[in-house]
This record gives C-alpha cells, sequence and structure tokens, in this order.
C-alpha cells in the first residue's frame, strides 16, 4: 500500500543448473482482485500444477514480461550478473510501468532499478509466486525443447540441473554449446 497499487513481483529460474540459460520473470497482478487458489512457490509446485496456474496469470495478470541471460552470457559476467540482466530485460519488456518492484531473495545491488527484497518472497509474495511460476514454466518448456535435440542429457527430466542422468550423459557425450563452463 505505501508504494503503490502497482506491484512488479520478479523472480528467476535456473541459477543452480550447469546447463542452459537463467530466465527472470516481471509480472503485474491486478491489485484489486483475489488470488489465484494455489499460486505459491513454483518449488512447492507439481509440473501440471505450474502448468495450469501459470495459464491462469497470464489471463489476470495486467502486464508479464520475460528476460534470459544466455549461457555465454553467464560464462561471461558469472550467474549472479546473468540474473541481474535477466531481471532487468523483463521489467524492460513490460507494457505497463509498476509503481514498485518486489524481488524474491535479498536486494541486488547492481539491479538499477528501485526495489524491496523478501526472503523467500516466491512463498510469501503473491506476485513474486507468480513471476516464479511463470518463469519456471518457461525455462523447463526451453530445456524439454533442447533436450529433444540432445536426449542423452535427459533435460527434460532434470531441466540441466546436475543428477545422474545428466553426469552419465556429459560423461558419455562431452558437452554442448548449452553447457555452462
Amino acid at each position: 500500500r505505501e508504494k503503490g497499487p502497482l506491484l512488479a513481483g520478479v523472480d528467476e529460474v535456473g541459477r543452480g543448473p550447469i546447463a542452459g540459460p537463467v530466465v527472470a520473470c516481471a509480472v503485474i497482478m491486478p491489485p484489486d482482485t483475489r488470488a489465484i487458489a494455489g499460486v505459491d512457490d513454483s518449488k512447492r509446485l507439481t509440473h501440471d500444477q505450474r502448468v495450469r496456474l501459470a495459464r491462469k496469470i497470464r489471463e489476470r495478470a495486467v502486464s508479464f514480461a520475460l528476460g534470459a541471460a544466455s549461457v555465454r552470457e553467464i560464462d561471461t559476467i558469472n550467474i549472479y550478473q546473468a540474473s541481474v540482466l535477466a531481471m532487468r530485460r523483463a521489467l524492460g519488456r513490460l507494457t505497463v510501468t509498476p509503481n514498485h518492484v518486489v524481488i524474491d531473495g535479498k536486494a541486488m545491488r547492481t539491479l538499477p532499478i528501485p526495489h524491496t527484497a523478501v526472503v523467500h518472497g516466491d512463498a510469501r509474495c503473491f506476485s513474486i509466486a507468480c513471476a516464479s511460476i511463470l518463469a519456471k514454466v518457461t525455462r523447463d518448456l526451453l530445456m524439454t525443447r533442447l533436450g529433444q535435440r540432445y536426449p542423452q542429457y535427459i533435460w527434460d527430466q532434470n531441466a540441466g540441473y546436475t543428477t545422474r542422468a545428466h553426469v552419465t550423459g556429459l560423461a558419455s557425450h562431452g558437452i554442448t554449446p548449452h553447457h555452462r563452463k
């Protein structure tokens, strides 16, 4: 209420994997409507729940936008700066200017937009949870599609994270252009 009615919730996914981009989402939900039932931290939801909720979020959002940083950018500027870059890209693509921005986690000193950081924000703040869901659904779909070209890494199941199957694929087939160095 202090910052204005239009809050942009921002979250990113993909900081921990060894393959694929980092993807961020910024979303402004209508301030005068009820929260969508079931919206929570994307990590607490099943794939099917996330996909169903993502559809509802996209339908109801005042505005939402995605941003990403590539593997090459991650390797060049580091994962922290790449996460900030992805967030800046998402915020810059919003079609509505928010009154304030809330992000998951700690304040990002290099994010040039005034914001409030909320630790565990994806579990505590509706708009951040919505951003978390849209970012996760988008990145998972991207990794599944990349996995069709590189089936030996099982990205449709591990989304580029370091699982036993992914490591086995690396040992047998080496790295791809989508692996972080």
